[in-house]
């Protein structure tokens, strides 16, 4: 049975050693396999190496939506140097009467997507892997190179400003469905697995001096964040900015009304990114309650097919 992963996320399911005989198995067994592509040629074929001979997805193969025009040639292009997903769809020689065999992406992606479509549901989690950005959100494989929107409000509580703030191309992460549309496509959240306000909350006290990221600055206060999930305001500084990282003193943690009041003691430029710190290790999510019971303000998401 055929398990589905984001390209390159198992590579210890790949067979160290792949022959003839394993690939005619494969193609038997429409077995998912995946191996790195080498090269796309002028017609947009791809070319992937198999270690025992080449394999050739040809343009159509190469992704679903690329015969109808839905998905754009850059798909296939962008592919070179990293792994793709595919199975065996039969053998041929080449003019020099080198053999080598025809593969299909687009077959391994739609076995994929209709095993999500048919055994997975809103609120489960799944591993995704980030593949690009825009400003609303980023685009995540969710098996196969099958592709699903996180939308930029729903990767954490804290706010940001672009989902590069959070994530790094190629980053192996954790998603809740959100949403599946009738048309099968797939909507993503990540910021329920960040933690609640008072799990992030528990991992400081007051008194503490701590590294936080600048998120926001008002004519009120500034905001910052200690932890993905967790955000506190201090006092306006001059000269501080957003995306700064900044050494805070935590002066109070207020749960009742789930504030943390800072003192900036310094901001300066870095490339500091926040580790994520996953807090749900469970299969599915039904209802998620960020804020502490007492608290006026309720922040929840609810998952409901």
């Amino acid at each position: 049975m055929n398990e589905f992963y984001p390209e390159g996320l198992k590579t210890e399911n790949k067979r160290s050693i792949i022959t003839t005989a394993v690939l005619a198995e494969a193609k038997v067994q429409q077995t998912v396999m995946e191996a790195p592509v080498i090269m796309c040629d002028a017609s947009h074929n791809l070319i992937v190496n198999l270690g025992c001979m080449r394999g050739i997805i040809p343009r159509n193969e190469g992704a679903l939506g690329i015969e109808d025009g839905t998905t754009r040639d850059i798909a296939l292009i962008s592919r070179v140097g990293k792994p793709v997903s595919f199975i065996v769809t039969g053998f041929s020689e080449d003019k020099n009467g080198k053999p080598y065999a025809l593969l299909s992406r687009k077959a391994a992606q739609k076995l994929c997507l209709d095993h999500i479509l048919n055994n997975k549901k809103v609120g489960d989690i799944i591993d995704a892997k980030i593949t690009h950005f825009e400003n609303f959100g980023a685009f995540c494989d969710i098996g196969c190179g099958n592709i699903a929107l996180l939308p930029i409000d729903s990767i954490s509580v804290s706010r940001i400003s672009h989902p590069k703030d959070r994530f790094y191309l190629g980053e192996n992460i954790k998603a809740v469905i959100k949403n599946i549309a009738s048309d099968g496509k797939i909507t993503l959240s990540h910021k329920e697995l960040l933690g609640t306000w008072e799990e992030n909350a528990c991992m400081f006290s007051a008194g503490q001096t701590v590294t936080g990221v600048v998120r926001s600055v008002e004519d009120y206060g500034i905001f910052v964040e200690i932890t993905p999930n967790l955000a506190g305001l201090a006092e306006p500084r001059v000269g501080t900015q957003i995306g700064q990282q900044a050494s805070v003193y935590i002066k109070s943690i207020i749960p009742e009304k789930m504030k943390i009041k800072l003192i900036i003691i310094d901001s300066f430029d870095t490339g500091y990114t926040p580790q994520l710190n996953y807090f749900y290790s469970g299969n599915n999510i039904l209802q998620w309650d960020y804020s502490p019971k007492d608290c006026q303000k309720q922040i929840t998401s609810r998952f409901c097919s």
